[in-house]
Formats: C-alpha cells, sequence, structure tokens
C-alpha cells in the first residue's frame, strides 16, 4: 500500500504506461530537439512511500541485473561482467522497445539499502549520467529515493531530457509500489 507522495500524480497505471512509452527508443529521439543544451550538471530526484519495511523493499529492487521484475519498462538484463551486487558489475538493460542502456555499478552497499550507476551507453539524450537508489526506513515503512545527476546532450533542452528521465522513474517507482502492494 502506498501514501499520498507530492511527487506523484494522477493514475499510477496511466503514469506507468506514459513514462514507459517515453522510454521507447523513438521518443529518446524525439526529444532531440533543434534548442541548444543547458551548460552545467542537471539533477533529477523522484521518490515514493510505500508501507513495507526497508529491508522488503531493498530486497525487491537490490539486484542490479533483475530490474525487469518490477519496471515495466525494461525487457531484460543481460549481466556482461560481475553480479547485480557488486561494484564494477556491467550490464545491458533493453527496453521493451529494443533500445539499450549499458551501464556500470559503480557502489552498490547492502547495509545502507544503496546503489549507484552510471550509464556508459544508451539512446538517451544526456551524458556523464550517474544516478543513486536508495531505500530509507520510516515509521510508516520506507522510502525508495532515486536521484541522478547528468549533462544534456547538444540539440536537447534541459526541460525535455529531465522530463524523459523524471518519467523514467515515475514508471519504475509507481510499479514498484504496486508490486510490493
Amino acid at each position: 500500500m502506498t501514501s499520498k507522495d507530492p511527487h506523484r500524480s494522477g493514475d499510477s497505471t496511466s503514469n506507468a504506461k506514459l513514462a514507459v512509452q517515453a522510454v521507447g527508443l523513438g521518443a529518446l529521439m524525439a526529444c532531440a530537439v533543434a534548442v541548444p543544451a543547458a551548460e552545467g550538471t542537471v539533477s533529477v530526484v523522484e521518490t515514493v512511500q510505500l508501507a513495507t519495511t526497508a529491508s522488503r523493499t531493498w530486497g525487491a529492487i537490490e539486484d542490479f541485473g533483475s530490474w525487469q521484475s518490477w519496471h515495466p519498462a525494461f525487457a531484460g538484463t543481460q549481466m556482461l561482467q560481475g553480479d547485480g551486487h557488486s561494484k564494477g558489475a556491467v550490464r545491458v538493460l533493453t527496453t521493451k522497445d529494443g533500445g539499450k542502456f549499458k551501464e556500470e555499478l559503480v557502489a552498490f552497499d547492502a547495509a545502507a539499502h544503496s546503489y549507484q550507476y552510471r550509464i556508459l551507453e544508451s539512446p538517451a539524450p544526456v551524458t556523464n549520467y550517474v544516478s543513486t537508489i536508495q531505500v530509507k526506513a520510516t515509521s510508516a515503512g520506507s522510502t525508495v529515493v532515486w536521484s541522478s545527476h547528468f549533462n544534456v546532450k547538444p540539440g536537447t533542452s534541459e526541460a525535455d531530457a529531465k522530463k524523459l528521465i523524471s518519467g523514467v522513474y515515475r514508471a519504475g517507482l509507481d510499479n514498484l509500489a504496486s508490486v510490493m502492494e
């Protein structure tokens, strides 16, 4: 069961479907509009509050190699190096429409219920992308915080890049809330 989160809006099923579509390779390329990229680093943070314990929530998302079990945009993961629980692990995450994201696990802390990864190669209109997922215990259960910082590729507006990344996070977090119920 979830509680209201100020970052969430509308029907979670509709939001998840919209974000899954936004992750599509065609949508990623459509973000490349003729607007100059903003200078500097861009940040995105999304959260979801869950009525499950931090340990149970962490158990659902801790494996870097199995996002398809909780994120509706992804069809599968191929581990190229390491396992899903160790720094240096490399995966290729495939979207349901065939887009591929090669990513490296740069930090993993099971005790802190947190990991950090970076994109090595992707069709996304971002560079220098580093993201952190952390599960925090709360009096009502747990909160998942998914955050990132990145630069925007030339030809993409900062607003479009933020909207895309935020949509991916919302789809995953909203679906995680459904999975955990």
